[in-house]
């Protein structure tokens, strides 16, 4: 699947796009790798430690569709990965937010189809699963957009699916290393509420579960890793056993429990071995709408009625142990 391609990855300098181009280079022998971001020190950064032959580095932004479509000639798969993430941030600066997660997913889109790129995933989060921030309010629009693309190719051999999956140990932004500046600092450990739970996930599992996809993939489907939940409280005392713990409240945005497929679209959830479907509610010109089986012969099942997968009702939840085995993980 990888083996001399030509792979683009936009916001490509975060923690995901690092992990996956050393996987990449690991594992496969790709034609080229392409890092498309707006940050030159971090590509800088990033270029001292990945400076094989087919390693290239475009500055540009996703906002700007011109520069993505240069970015995107004679590219074959996509991996979009760029966004603003920050729940706070986005709820006090909305047009910014708007601007990159869902003017820059439509770049994106434009940009693979004018190229004739052969597969596009876009990265999601369950924070667009009903969503009550903007953030995650922008994401669930992005997925729409990668999911409704599909029936725009026309004759176009592109095809666009999403991989959606909760919070990621120790990524940028994460509750880990949050908690862990305040331990060096002696400080109070804060949690927002005494109940919030949350999926989790290391990096290294997302960018497996990312790369599978692409060979299963029939487009349009929203992918959900089946992974454990945490209490937060859990993960606050796993790190910190002999700090005091202050409870501040929920911020802006902020949900206690998060979910990842909706009850209100149980109706077409697959489920299969490892992970969930979550089918378009729209029609395709081009085939059905049948995700029973994928492209690489996996078999999943509708759901029952009224099925939601969220953080709260998940049949696995990690001890303060496993909690801590998980961080270290992470670090590898």
């Amino acid at each position: 699947m990888f083996d001399n391609k030509s792979i683009l990855i936009t916001g490509g300098t975060g923690s995901f796009g690092k992990l996956y181009v050393k996987t990449l280079l690991e594992r496969y022998n790709p034609k080229k790798i392409i890092i498309y971001s707006r940050d030159e020190l971090k590509q800088f950064e990033m270029q001292q430690v990945f400076n094989q032959p087919c390693m290239r580095y475009f500055i540009g932004d996703v906002r700007d569709g011109n520069r993505l479509r240069r970015a995107m000639k004679g590219v074959d798969l996509v991996i979009h990965a760029a966004a603003l993430k920050q729940v706070p941030a986005a709820e006090y600066n909305p047009m910014e937010c708007i601007k990159t997660n869902i003017n820059g997913a439509e770049n994106v889109i434009e940009a693979a189809l004018d190229n004739d790129v052969e597969r596009v995933i876009a990265l999601s989060t369950d924070k667009a699963a009903n969503p009550i921030s903007l953030y995650g309010a922008t994401k669930l629009a992005s997925d729409k957009l990668f999911v409704a693309a599909n029936n725009m190719s026309g004759g176009h051999k592109t095809l666009f699916s999403v991989v959606r999956y909760g919070n990621v140990v120790g990524s940028r932004g994460s509750v880990v290393p949050f908690f862990q500046k305040l331990v060096n600092e002696k400080a109070p450990i804060t949690v927002t509420h005494e109940e919030m739970t949350r999926f989790w996930i290391t990096l290294q599992q997302g960018v497996d579960f990312v790369l599978k996809n692409f060979e299963r993939m029939l487009g349009g489907e929203v992918f959900v890793p089946k992974i454990p939940s945490m209490r937060v409280m859990d993960l606050a005392k796993a790190m910190a056993p002999r700090s005091t713990i202050d409870i501040i409240g929920i911020r802006p945005g902020e949900k206690l429990h998060e979910i990842m497929c909706p009850a209100d679209d149980c109706y077409h959830t697959y489920e299969y071995d490892d992970h969930f479907v979550i089918a378009p509610s729209i029609s395709f010109s081009s085939r059905s709408n049948d995700f029973t089986h994928n492209a690489l012969n996996e078999t999943g099942a509708v759901v029952e009625p009224g099925f939601e997968y969220n953080s709260k009702n998940n049949k696995h939840f990690l001890t303060e142990k496993e909690l801590i085995s998980f961080n270290h993980m992470a670090e590898e």
